[in-house]
């Protein structure tokens, strides 16, 4: 472990503040403040996040916040050269890695249901208009036909 995981712990120690404690008035979960004194830097978020919870940390035991910043972002880097200081790459990497990979499976059933709806639709378009235009034709020729025989037969007229 380096000095700076240490250096924390020992400040937190030395003014008696527990580390739930820490975590309820920051509300920064207990796994990423316990990293923090471990210098298990992988285990937190990338980026800004990972500041913050510094600045929570830092700020909930009384110390300077920017040092403290910087101490993290110096040890950080001694533990990974190789990687760049650019917070937002980080943060964008983290972000993807964290969500959850089904968004591809939704896409396909939100296509699926839009499809689906669609035939739907137009199944139900078609049926509305035959009904229509058979209603509409049949209202058309019924005038124009001469009367059948029992229609005339009904009426009381001519008979053969």
């Amino acid at each position: 472990m380096g000095q700076f995981g240490e250096a924390l712990r020992q400040e937190r120690i030395s003014r008696g503040i527990a580390l739930e404690t820490i975590s309820g008035s920051t509300k920064i979960v207990t796994r990423y403040l316990t990293a923090l004194e471990d210098e298990k830097f992988d285990a937190l978020p990338g980026g800004i996040l990972s500041k913050g919870i510094v600045r929570g940390y830092a700020r909930s035991v009384g110390l300077d916040e920017s040092a403290w910043v910087e101490r993290f972002l110096a040890a950080k880097q001694e533990q990974h050269p190789e990687q760049s200081n650019d917070g937002l790459e980080q943060f964008a990497t983290n972000v993807s890695r964290s969500r959850p990979q089904h968004h591809r499976t939704r896409s396909i059933l939100r296509w699926a249901g839009l499809a689906l709806l669609l035939f739907v639709l137009t199944g139900l378009g078609l049926f509305v208009w035959r009904f229509v235009n058979a209603r509409l034709v049949a209202s058309i020729v019924a005038p124009h036909q001469p009367p059948s025989i029992t229609e005339t037969a009904v009426a009381g007229g001519p008979s053969r």
